[in-house]
């Protein structure tokens, strides 16, 4: 089994000890962040990347639905929670399970199967996990439409919820990977992370205007308008060498 980065973030330490001890059980879970901070976890969860955070919501400064909205790289969660009247928001934020404390250990394995069983399904159709090359065809299929098509024909992929919907001339075609898994595959130098939703395909941008709060927004070849959050505005300036 695939080892799972997992990120705790919980205000109170005894709880997030009882966490620790919980998934102490499951060998492919390795716990690379635990912390009571919703600010300082903010950089750490950024940094590290896991594939797996268990989010509390109540917390000061910043509750777990705020601490989402900020994150550019959102990965699966769990909500675990003192409080039952988030769970209608919780799941629309398409969270895996919420967990009400104290922590039942088999409604826990319960959600760690899901996660493991929704990381399967959404495994990557473009094969090994590596770098694809620009000049380099794909397999992409959608229903009972299939196609090959190079990369570098790719405008625009966006999110859509745990799948990616990829924009290429007139077609619009949905794949079985979400926009994380496809970013970590994407050559650097012809894709760039617009924002938590977009990934776009620097070639077919042909203006870049200013935004609110000295974000940016970027015009695509088919008319089509990005706007960039203010990290990746600040990235993209230092890409294209525009400061």
């Amino acid at each position: 089994m695939l080892t799972t980065k997992v990120a705790l973030l919980d205000d109170e330490p005894l709880a997030l000890e009882e966490l620790k001890h919980l998934l102490g059980e499951f060998a492919h879970l390795e716990i690379v962040y635990s912390g009571t901070q919703p600010k300082t976890a903010l950089a750490e969860i950024e940094r590290l990347r896991p594939d797996l955070l268990l989010l509390d919501i109540q917390m000061p400064g910043m509750n777990g639905f705020e601490l989402l909205e900020q994150l550019e790289r959102v990965p699966r969660v769990i909500f675990v929670t003192a409080y039952d009247q988030f769970a209608l928001k919780a799941f629309e934020l398409n969270a895996l399970d919420y967990l009400l404390k104290p922590i039942d250990p088999e409604r826990l394995r319960e959600a760690l199967k899901r996660f493991d069983a929704s990381r399967s399904a959404a495994a990557p159709e473009l094969g090994p996990k590596k770098l694809l090359d620009p000049d380099r065809r794909i397999f992409v299929k959608d229903g009972e439409r299939c196609a090959f098509i190079h990369l570098f024909q790719i405008e625009l992929i966006e999110s859509e919820g745990n799948y990616s919907r990829l924009f290429y001339g007139s077609e619009r075609i949905l794949l079985r990977s979400s926009l994380n898994q496809l970013e970590e595959r994407l050559p650097e130098e012809l894709f760039f992370r617009a924002n938590r939703q977009q990934i776009v395909n620097l070639d077919e941008v042909t203006d870049v205007e200013p935004w609110f709060n000295q974000s940016l927004r970027l015009v695509m070849r088919s008319g089509a308008k990005i706007e960039l959050s203010q990290r990746q505005s600040v990235k993209f300036k230092e890409r294209m060498g525009l400061n």
